[in-house]
């Protein structure tokens, strides 16, 4: 049954705030204005072999104007919820749009964008985990986490839940108002074993993404994840990885597995594709990109078999929402279509300032901003590699190779500030010989440039194949800003990608 929005949140004084500071700032020459008041509520909990390490509970709440006076933005925010503070706040976002207008060679113009008029969205989950007792959380968690450490080869084992409630109230001098709701979910296990004989020591994870879901995702009650088997398989996997042979570098044929690609999009292709690095905003802080604007339509992103979609809709994803911090209906798009770069993410001032070259003068709302204290700026939708309708099994991929890898689960990883030179590592790492998997191998990262590694991939797993990925805490902007998103992605087999060892690399 779809949830409602906290009543507490809507008990705030938010369009009183909205409808005095929006005024403000018409009286005082804005030509348009927006209001976002915003409340986060956050709580986390660290365990270290089942015993409570750390936990906090709190809550984020206060409110920004955002002006365009002359073509020039002009932002401020604050914490008092009164009408007070919102006139004054108004006034003085629309003070420094005059005095950044003298510094500023751009004028900002947005794109067009239908009015939506007092609408409501709230995200799908069944069970809102702030309303389970934190004694309830604890107790499943050091259980899971007691269950993980009593498994030979298991010295010890963290914990962490992270969950986030957001409310987020806009109005603009357009006449769009939106108030929406989203929950979201992350539960981590990880066991950690030594072996004494050499000293050499190593880790291992289970699986489960982050999620725009409930506490049933945790407890196990929608059946997304077998939590028993999850954990059950960490003490028998760690072993088997602390006694694996090294990898031989060299070149392989690879098969990666949804939980470990979804971090190659996000980083090859979701940071890549974002307009504002495209164009050179985030030059001095993030990077920028090598795939650049006047290549739309023309850049060779990756093999036939790529079909990358944005999309700021899909269930349960991160980056779900129903409208964006600009007022705009959240869309589902084409970035690669049959493996060439055919669209970007934007916001309204970039598709209305680039619409002859992108083909649409329509923002695709990729605007977000963290806290209410904090700018809107282009952040990433769930970026998501499409499976092959029909397409192949795991089992299936791996049969297609003779020698080679099959990569599990995420890790570290390295890339440029162009997005273009990378390096990942992953949880796991399987050989495979004669279309069969061998046993685990260690110390394994996997080498390429971004157009290369897409280049190769020969073939692209069926939806049976299919897994959501991603994380809370994508990086970007000055002052810096977090978002949450999702990659969804199936297995794909990826031919003659350069593999290093890792210990080997180290010790040089």
């Amino acid at each position: 049954m779809p949830h409602e929005i906290d009543p507490t949140f809507n008990a705030l004084p938010s369009r009183v705030l909205a409808d005095a500071a929006l005024q403000r700032a018409r009286d005082l020459g804005a030509h348009f204005a927006e209001f976002r008041l915003q409340r986060i509520r956050s709580q986390s909990m660290a365990l270290r072999d089942a015993n409570l390490e750390g936990s906090h509970d709190g809550e984020d709440c206060g409110f920004s104007v955002r002006v365009l006076a002359d073509g020039t933005w002009g932002f401020a925010a604050a914490v008092d919820l009164t009408v007070d503070a919102a006139v004054s706040v108004a006034e003085q976002a629309v003070e420094l749009a005059k005095v950044a207008r003298t510094l500023s060679p751009l004028r900002v113009e947005l794109a067009d964008e239908p009015v939506h008029s007092d609408v409501t969205w709230v995200s799908a989950y069944g069970i809102d985990p702030f309303t389970v007792p934190h004694a309830d959380k604890l107790e499943l968690m050091a259980a899971r986490s007691r269950r993980v450490l009593a498994q030979r080869g298991v010295d010890h084992v963290t914990a962490q839940l992270d969950q986030v409630l957001e409310n987020k109230f806009y109005a603009n001098s357009a006449g769009t108002i939106t108030t929406q709701q989203r929950v979201r979910i992350q539960p981590v296990f990880e066991a950690l074993g030594v072996d004494a004989d050499s000293g050499r020591f190593d880790t291992m994870r289970t699986l489960a993404a982050p999620a725009g879901r409930g506490w049933e995702y945790v407890s196990g009650e929608d059946g997304m994840i077998a939590w028993d088997d999850a954990l059950d398989e960490l003490g028998p996997l760690l072993e088997e990885k602390l006694a694996a042979p090294g990898v031989d570098a060299g070149r392989y044929d690879l098969v990666v597995d949804p939980t470990n690609l979804w971090l190659t999009i996000h980083e090859s292709v979701g940071h890549a594709t974002e307009l504002d690095r495209a164009l050179g905003y985030e030059a001095n802080y993030a990077g920028t990109s090598f795939a650049t604007l006047d290549q739309l339509g023309s850049l060779r992103y990756g093999s036939p078999a790529m079909h990358v979609t944005g999309d700021r809709t899909t269930p349960h994803g991160l980056s779900t929402i129903g409208y964006d911090d600009e007022g705009v209906q959240t869309q589902r798009w084409d970035i690669v279509r049959d493996g060439v770069l055919v669209g970007y993410q934007l916001d309204r001032a970039m598709a209305r300032a680039n619409a002859d070259t992108l083909g649409t003068s329509r923002s695709n709302g990729c605007a977000f901003a963290e806290s209410a204290t904090r700018f809107p700026v282009q952040r990433m939708a769930n970026v998501s590699l499409q499976p092959a309708e029909g397409g192949p099994s795991v089992d299936e991929l791996v049969s297609q190779v003779d020698d080679g890898i099959y990569v599990v689960g995420d890790k570290s990883w390295s890339i440029d500030q162009q997005r273009y030179n990378f390096q990942f590592t992953g949880q796991r790492f399987y050989r495979i010989r004669n279309g069969q998997l061998a046993g685990q191998l260690r110390d394994v990262a996997y080498q390429a440039t971004t157009t290369d590694f897409w280049g190769s991939m020969a073939a692209v797993g069926g939806p049976q194949t299919y897994v959501l990925g991603g994380a809370f805490n994508c990086g970007k902007a000055q002052p810096g800003q977090l978002a949450p998103v999702s990659h969804g992605c199936p297995a794909a087999l990826f031919r003659d990608i350069n593999i290093l060892n890792t210990a080997q690399e180290g010790a040089e």
